[in-house]
C-alpha cells in the first residue's frame, strides 16, 4: 500500500511549504569551507564534491552554471572557465585563482578514467559519466556539512556570495564583480 503523498496530484493545488521564503545573504566562513571540504574525504566521491565547492567558491559560479561545465571549459593556462550557457542564456567567462586550480586537480586526474561527458559526472552505475543533477549535488553537500558540524544552511549559492564578498573585501570594483557573477543588474550584485 502506497501512501497517499506518492501519489500524482496528491499536492496539487497546495502552495510549498517554503513559499515567499527568503533567506538572508549569509556566507559561510572560509574556515567552514575548507572544512567541508576536508571532510569530502580524499574517495572520487569527495574528490567530485570538492571540485564543485572550488568552482563555485573560487569561480563564483551558480550550481547550473557548475553542473553544465564541460572538459574543454576549463582553460588552466589562462586561469579561467567559459560558461556557455549562464542565466538567461548569457555566455561569460569567468576567472580562477591559482588555488583554486590546485584544488580542482585531484578531480581532474580522477575524470581522465571515466568516460567523456560533463566535467561533474555521475561516478558509478548505469548513468556513469552522465550530469550529476542538480538535487544530488545539493544533497551530498548538505550531508557533508552536517557531518563537520556546520551549524548553518550550507547551500551551493552561499558559495557563491561567500566569493563575492572575498572579491569585495579585495577591494574589486563592483563592476567587475558583477561581470564575474554573471548580473545584468548592478543593484543585483550591491545585495551580495
Amino acid at each position: 500500500r502506497r501512501s497517499p503523498a506518492t501519489m500524482p496530484g496528491f499536492h496539487a493545488g497546495h502552495a510549498p511549504g517554503n513559499k515567499g521564503l527568503r533567506y538572508p545573504a549569509d556566507p559561510p566562513k572560509v574556515e567552514e569551507i575548507i572544512a567541508v571540504m576536508r571532510a569530502a574525504g580524499d574517495g572520487p566521491h569527495g574528490r567530485r564534491l570538492r571540485g564543485l565547492i572550488v568552482i563555485m567558491w573560487r569561480a563564483g559560479l551558480r550550481i547550473h552554471e557548475a553542473l553544465a561545465l564541460a572538459e574543454g571549459d576549463l582553460d588552466q593556462r589562462r586561469g579561467s572557465l567559459l560558461v556557455r550557457r549562464g542565466k538567461g542564456g548569457r555566455r561569460r567567462e569567468v576567472g580562477m585563482d591559482a588555488w583554486g586550480w590546485e584544488e580542482l586537480q585531484p578531480w581532474l586526474d580522477v575524470r581522465r578514467e571515466l568516460p567523456v561527458g560533463p566535467l561533474l559526472c555521475v561516478i558509478n552505475g548505469a548513468t556513469r559519466g552522465r550530469h550529476w543533477s542538480p538535487a544530488a549535488a545539493r544533497a551530498e553537500l548538505r550531508r557533508t556539512a552536517a557531518a563537520v558540524g556546520v551549524r548553518r544552511r550550507f547551500a551551493p549559492h552561499q558559495l557563491r556570495h561567500a566569493h563575492a564578498v572575498e572579491m569585495a573585501r579585495e577591494g574589486v570594483p563592483l563592476i567587475v564583480i558583477q561581470r564575474q557573477l554573471g548580473h545584468s543588474n548592478l543593484g543585483i550584485t550591491s545585495v551580495y
